[in-house]
């Protein structure tokens, strides 16, 4: 498994960010920097994805392989808590973690992602996940991040940009998503036939939790969002206006939003 770490490598204080199902590590370049001065961040990418390596059977592509890879990582950066923030798929993994007796999770931020994942969104992805077609230039593959990832929200010039640099790795051929085409095949072997519930994890945790949802989600839906409130860790909201899945947490409203609940954390 590859990762980033920023900050300094002897901190203690460590925030794992976990990106969604075919991103990678390079999307929180933004929330890293502004955080890696008080934390050491530590920002993999999920096997499959990025730097990592692809994995020979692809019906491993799942939340237990996704855990049980994040139980090793955290044991390889050799600290007995850390926080945690996941953005879709990286929020399941982080309340799957949390759930777990004595789990090293201290603060849970869900950019996102809860309990409920709707059959619409997973139908919306599943209507581009495996597309790698090369675009033979960085403007036209930018065009297409654009519109697939146009639920993410108003973005300046330079951070689409980045997120489309971030996604896509150039080859002989031209630019392609930098994750494996058959995660693919186990996201739609795996497809319901109706919303995917997870309630029994989520009612688990008992650490400090933050919901980061993009008001227009298709994904996490505000009544889902509003019973998180009530149940479990008992999440504090934040809705981000304008935005759809998932909030990128480049803009400073954000990032702001992720450092004062993670600061919540220190001691008086």
């Amino acid at each position: 498994m590859s990762y980033l770490e920023w900050g300094d490598a002897r901190n203690r204080d460590v925030v794992v960010c976990v990106h969604g199902l075919t991103r990678n590590g390079r999307d929180f370049d933004e929330l890293a920097r502004a955080l890696c001065g008080r934390w050491r961040v530590v920002c993999p990418d999920v096997a499959g994805r990025g730097d990592s390596d692809r994995l020979a059977d692809p019906m491993l592509y799942a939340l237990p392989q996704y855990v049980a890879d994040m139980v090793t990582l955290i044991a390889r950066l050799d600290v007995e808590a850390l926080d945690w923030v996941g953005t879709s798929m990286g929020g399941l993994i982080g309340m799957a973690l949390a759930a777990q007796a004595a789990t090293p999770v201290r603060r849970l931020v869900l950019n996102d992602a809860g309990p409920v994942v709707s059959l619409a969104s997973l139908q919306r992805i599943a209507a581009y996940i495996g597309d790698m077609r090369a675009f033979p230039t960085i403007e036209q593959a930018e065009d297409y991040v654009r519109r697939i990832c146009a639920p993410f929200g108003p973005h300046s010039e330079a951070q689409w940009r980045q997120l489309t640099e971030a996604w896509m790795k150039k080859g002989d051929d031209g630019w392609r998503p930098n994750y494996d085409p058959a995660i693919a095949e186990a996201y739609r072997a795996a497809m319901p036939d109706k919303d995917l519930e997870l309630w029994g994890l989520y009612d688990a945790i008992r650490c400090p939790t933050l919901v980061v949802r993009g008001e227009q989600s298709d994904l996490l839906s505000r009544r889902t969002a509003d019973e998180m409130a009530r149940r479990g860790p008992k999440a504090a909201i934040r809705e981000i206006k304008g935005v759809g899945h998932a909030p990128t947490l480049m803009q400073p409203g954000q990032i702001e939003l992720v450092r004062n609940f993670l600061m919540q954390g220190d001691a008086p």
